[in-house]
């Protein structure tokens, strides 16, 4: 991962709002795609295709070797599930599709969940709590600020709700690479951490889990799921750090924010 913090003019975030949009569009698109009897590898097909007839290419493929097009990590799958033709939809899963796309050398990076049919009372609570949790955080950024702030409140939101943060993975800087300073955990101290100015540009992400933190990465080396099997959610936005706020780069065109979604 690069470490270098680059703090990007305002300017670039033009650059920023296309290639997020398009991250945004994707998800938007392969909405009605999930249900069950649909496998991950068909629904990366179609954002593979998606993503290409509308001018972008995915980050993912071939970035330290990672296979697809997108991530798919359904119900204990914490992040990094790779799309198959094996896996097939279920009545009652949860999933979470996280698209990262380049547009004319911008980065968009995204991620949502979705129901396939009907979910759990727990399911639905935990995936409407880790929404929750991953606007706590963003609602913290703020020039002036600390990161140390964002992580701190997502914990509290997740841990009042009787979950548990992820540890191990974090959101990251971003713009012109795919991964870049700053972490941005899913946990902190208030008052600590770095400290916020504007044009830094970064994702907030936080995985969240019914039962332990704990992860394990499987042995195709990407795969990584809660180490009690448990269940896990995700959300994750792209940003960036303005005069006055914050812009959100990924928002859904349709304005999708969590499952069941519906158009306005």
């Amino acid at each position: 991962m690069t470490q270098e913090l680059t703090i990007y003019h305002l300017k670039d975030f033009e650059g920023l709002r296309k290639a997020g949009r398009l991250a945004a569009e994707v998800l938007d698109y392969i909405t009605p795609f999930v249900k069950p009897g649909v496998s991950t590898g068909e629904l990366d097909d179609k954002m593979d295709a998606f993503i290409i007839e509308h001018g972008g290419r995915t980050a993912c493929r071939g970035y330290h070797g990672y296979p697809k097009c997108t991530c798919i990590s359904p119900n204990h799958v914490i992040c990094h599930g790779i799309p198959s033709y094996d896996k097939i939809l279920e009545k009652g899963d949860i999933i979470n599709i996280d698209v990262t796309v380049i547009v004319n050398g911008w980065y968009g990076d995204t991620s949502r969940m979705y129901y396939v049919g009907k979910p759990s009372i727990k399911a639905k609570r935990l995936v409407e709590t880790t929404y929750a949790t991953m606007m706590a955080g963003i609602n913290a950024v703020k020039p002036g600020g600390f990161l140390g702030d964002v992580g701190a409140i997502m914990e509290e939101v997740a841990m009042a709700e009787g979950f548990t943060t992820v540890h191990d993975y974090c959101g990251h800087g971003i713009g012109r690479v795919f991964h870049g300073a700053p972490n941005v955990l899913n946990y902190g101290k208030r008052g600590t951490g770095v400290k916020l100015v504007p044009g830094m540009v970064f994702t907030v992400e936080p995985m969240v889990n019914t039962g332990s933190k704990d992860t394990i990465t499987l042995a195709d080396g990407w795969t990584t799921v809660t180490r009690d099997r448990g269940l896990s959610a995700q959300f994750e936005h792209t940003l960036g750090v303005t005069e006055d706020g914050i812009e959100i780069f990924t928002l859904s065109p349709k304005g999708y924010t969590f499952p069941p979604y519906k158009d306005k």
